[in-house]
C-alpha cells in the first residue's frame, strides 16, 4: 500500500511540474499511460486554441508572452492542467484493482493459471497464484501419458 501510495505522490510531483510549464500528461507520462497522456495533451492544447480564437485576436497572441491573453483563456487552461494532475494522483492511486486475474506479488505482471513461475520477473510461485484455482488434471478429462 505504501508503494502505491509513493507512486500516487510522484505521479502528482510529475504531474505538477509538467502543468508548471504548460505540458498536460506529464503525470500519466511517468506513470507509462501513454494513450491517456496523449488525450490530456491534445485536449488541453485544443480547448486552449479554441479559447485564443474565441476571446483573443489570434494575430497578436504570442508564445513568448503568454501574460497577454485574458483570464477568460488562462482561467479555463490552468483549470484543466491541474485536472490532469489530479486525474495522474487517482489513476495512480487506484493501482491495479480495474484488471482482473492474478497478479504476481513481486512485479504485478498477469499470471496464467497453468505456470508456477512469472513469466515477466522469473519469480517462483509457491502453489497456485492467489485467485486461482487448483486444476486437477482429471477433472479437464485430460490424460497424460
Amino acid at each position: 500500500m505504501a508503494d502505491t501510495r509513493r507512486r500516487a505522490m510522484v505521479a502528482a510531483l510529475v504531474g505538477v511540474l509538467g502543468a508548471s510549464v504548460g505540458i498536460a500528461g506529464a503525470g500519466h507520462v511517468y506513470l507509462r499511460r501513454w494513450r491517456r497522456a496523449l488525450a490530456w495533451f491534445t485536449f488541453v492544447v485544443a480547448v486552449g486554441v479554441a479559447l485564443v480564437f474565441a476571446f483573443a485576436d489570434p494575430t497578436t497572441v504570442s508564445v513568448s508572452d503568454p501574460s497577454a491573453l485574458p483570464t477568460e483563456v488562462t482561467g479555463p487552461v490552468f483549470a484543466l492542467l491541474f485536472l490532469s494532475t489530479v486525474d495522474a494522483y487517482y489513476v495512480a492511486a487506484r493501482g491495479h484493482r480495474g484488471e482482473s486475474g492474478p497478479r504476481c506479488p513481486n512485479c504485478g505482471g498477469e499470471l496464467d493459471a497453468q505456470m508456477t513461475f512469472c513469466p515477466w520477473c522469473a519469480t517462483e510461485l509457491k502453489g497456485r497464484p492467489d485467485g486461482v484455482e487448483n486444476v486437477d488434471v482429471e477433472e479437464r478429462g485430460d490424460e497424460v501419458k
